[in-house]
């Protein structure tokens, strides 16, 4: 708690001495063009890792980066997505989730959290979609690739989410609203988009000649096989299997197009 307060001092001495006209002109309003909903994780920074100035960003921030469907809960959520959209004037949604997120490890084993942790226990069923889909897609796999394509899946899950919100329904059609699925690596900063037209996880800015499927972006492979760590290679064989597996005929080519980067 000192070093808050000692950082607070700092702050008012500094920064916002150096700022007091940015300040100023917010006290009047805010004027955010972004909305940034990503996990509670304390290692997940909105504006360091967009180096977004103050009032730049309206964030949501919950465990899991999870926006239940329309209509399905009363937290605040919904009110914040629907007061960012149709009050502020939102034209970008951003759902960013992490490497190594509790929350999905969570999701994984969900069962045994509802003796100890009954609230998240609760909280994690309105990621249920995601949930089912790894169940009855990505069966042989476990462990952290498992974990990795959890992340990832969830993000898409909350973009499909956010669709069923009247507000923003109404926005897309217009086209004044731009929905992007973010994936942010702690470990090596980097932050991969969502690409619908590859079906692929892609660096935002990359060269559009450049294709990578999800799960070879979510395990950040290298550019050589002979770098792979021994972890590493049985992560790679594991998906490589999963991909081989033939026996998903319920899967609309789209659907398989998105698992498995095609």
């Amino acid at each position: 708690m000192k070093k808050l307060l000692k950082g607070l001092r700092e702050f008012q001495s500094t920064y916002f001495s150096t700022h007091r006209e940015l300040f100023e002109e917010l006290s009047h309003g805010q004027k955010p063009r972004i909305l940034f909903i990503t996990c509670s994780d304390s290692r997940i920074d909105p504006n360091l890792i967009t180096n977004a100035q103050v009032g730049e960003l309206f964030v949501i921030r919950n465990a899991g980066n999870i926006i239940p469907p329309f209509g399905a809960a009363n937290g605040g959520e919904g009110a914040a997505v629907e007061y960012a959209v149709q009050a502020l004037g939102i034209e970008h949604i951003i759902v960013c989730g992490h490497s190594h997120c509790g929350a999905m490890k969570g999701l994984l084993k969900r069962s045994s959290l509802e003796e100890e942790m009954p609230l998240v226990y609760e909280w994690l069923k309105h990621a249920e979609a995601t949930r089912r889909l790894l169940k009855e897609n990505y069966s042989t796999l476990e462990g952290e690739p498992l974990l990795d394509v959890a992340i990832a899946e969830n993000v898409l899950t909350q973009i499909d989410n956010l669709r069923t919100y009247p507000v923003i329904h109404a926005k897309l059609h217009q086209q004044k609203l731009h929905l992007h699925a973010w994936v942010y690596h702690i470990e090596t900063g980097d932050v991969l988009e969502y690409d619908a037209m590859r079906h692929a996880f892609v660096m935002p800015d990359e060269n559009t000649n450049v294709e990578a499927s999800p799960m070879q972006c979510i395990l950040s492979l290298p550019d050589s096989i002979d770098e792979l760590s021994p972890h590493k290679l049985h992560q790679l064989e594991a998906v490589e299997d999963h991909r081989k597996d033939p026996a998903m005929p319920w899967l609309s080519a789209e659907q398989t197009s998105r698992i498995y980067g095609g």
